[in-house]
């Protein structure tokens, strides 16, 4: 599967799941900010760095979406291939 379709799946995955996808500006100077998942009010955010290549913001997407629990939802294999390898190496919290 081509990256912009991957993406495009796991930013719909999010939705149905209640995940808010942010792409914004993370370029500060007087700070580093990195892309990543926050909790806001009881809401789970993925906010990424608009100037990640898709490759990045799938990795990001995939790492948020593989703290659930997805068995009882359709993904194609290759996305759902993907969150299994990216919840096997990496530590959830």
């Amino acid at each position: 599967m081509i990256e912009a379709a991957i993406l495009q799946q796991l930013e719909e995955l999010a939705e149905r799941l209640g995940v808010r996808v942010l792409y914004e500006n993370l370029d500060h100077e007087e700070f580093v900010v990195r892309s990543g998942t926050c909790t806001v009010r009881g809401n789970l955010l993925a906010i990424i760095d608009h100037r990640l290549p898709p490759s990045d913001r799938i990795r990001v997407l995939a790492d948020c979406l593989a703290r659930f629990d997805l068995s009882t939802i359709y993904l194609v294999p290759a996305v759902r291939e993907l969150i299994e390898v990216r919840r096997a190496t990496t530590p959830q919290g």
